[in-house]
């Protein structure tokens, strides 16, 4: 049995527990574009309810470094890396802001006159985004390679 869903409007004395509440976020997004239109938290109880701009902000600050952009710049790195000494070996650093925007202010020239370009462009992140989640839905209902939140921490 379903529960229902439900918009509840946004006052600020439960915003703050909603947040905390949340257990599952959903985007709604329009394949034509690609784009996300909505995101939502669902709650235990089955309510979902539109995000503020305030909750959207707290989750862009838990996001970290693990952005597209980021992800191609370390492939980026890590073939030049290959191609000077020969070692393809992958490496899980802990690197701090100061390193991260280094590293972004010298590879960012480099992915800009190269074919890596293209593969940070907004529209073929949007598009790759949703291709992926749809594969993983189709590879998950089947039972194949199911993560849970846990395992992508």
């Amino acid at each position: 049995m379903t529960k229902p869903v439900t918009n509840n409007s946004h006052h600020s004395a439960d915003t703050g527990n909603a947040y905390h509440a949340a257990e599952l976020l959903s985007f709604t997004i329009d394949p034509s574009t690609a784009r996300i239109v909505k995101i939502e938290g669902l709650t235990a109880d089955g309510v979902r309810r539109e995000l503020t701009d305030d909750e959207k902000a707290r989750l862009l600050t838990r996001r970290g470094e693990r952005t597209m952009e980021r992800v191609v710049e370390r492939a980026f790195e890590a073939g030049i890396a290959c191609v000077i000494d020969g070692q393809g070996a992958e490496e899980e650093t802990n690197e701090s802001a100061e390193e991260v925007d280094l590293t972004h202010r010298l590879l960012a020239p480099l992915i800009e006159q190269s074919a890596a370009k293209r593969l940070i462009a907004r529209d073929v992140v949007d598009q790759t985004v949703l291709d992926t989640l749809i594969e993983h839905s189709v590879a998950s209902t089947s039972g194949a390679g199911e993560k849970t939140a846990a395992d992508l921490r």
